[in-house]
C-alpha cells in the first residue's frame, strides 16, 4: 500500500426509535511498523450553531485491537479489543464524557490496495447504555 491514502469511516448507530449513519472521508498518511497498520489524518467536525473545528487522528490497525486517538477539537482515545470492555473519557469543547466501548467483533481484510476493518460494540455513555453499533473502516490508496 502507498502512503497517501483516503481514510473513510462509516458508522451506524442502532436504537430503539432509530438508526443512525455517519460517514468521515479524509486524506491520510498510512505506514506500517511492527506488523500494524498506522493512519494518520484531520477529522473536522462541524456543530450547528457552533465553531467547528480540527481534530487530528490516528489509527492504529491489528488483527484482535484497533485504537483511534483523537486530539484537538475532540481528545480521546477509543480502544475496540474482541470480548473486552474499554472506558475513556471523550473531551468536547462543552465538556468531558464517559463512555464505555463493549467490542463484540473486529474483522480485518488486508489486501495489496486497501485494508477493511469492520468493528461491532455497544456504547455506553456516562455508565449508560446507548447503543449498538457498527464502525467500517476503508483505507485505499489516494491515486
Amino acid at each position: 500500500m502507498e502512503k497517501e491514502v483516503l481514510v473513510s469511516i462509516a458508522g451506524l448507530q442502532f436504537e430503539l426509535d432509530q438508526d443512525e449513519a455517519m460517514e468521515v472521508i479524509s486524506p491520510g498518511e498510512y505506514y506500517l511498523k511492527n506488523g500494524k497498520h498506522y493512519v494518520f489524518y484531520e477529522e473536522i467536525t462541524e456543530i450547528p450553531d457552533a465553531e467547528s473545528g480540527i481534530s487530528k487522528a490516528r489509527l492504529k490497525i491489528s488483527p484482535d485491537l484497533v485504537e483511534l486517538t483523537k486530539k484537538g477539537f475532540n481528545n480521546v482515545t477509543m480502544v475496540f479489543e474482541k470480548d473486552k470492555k474499554t472506558m475513556t473519557y471523550y473531551g468536547t469543547p462543552f465538556g468531558e464524557l464517559m463512555i464505555g466501548i463493549h467490542t463484540t467483533k473486529i474483522s480485518l481484510e488486508e489486501q495489496e490496495k486497501g485494508i477493511l476493518v469492520s468493528i461491532d460494540y455497544s456504547l455506553d455513555i456516562n455508565y449508560s447504555h446507548v447503543s449498538d453499533c457498527n464502525i467500517v473502516i476503508k483505507i485505499v490508496n489516494r491515486k
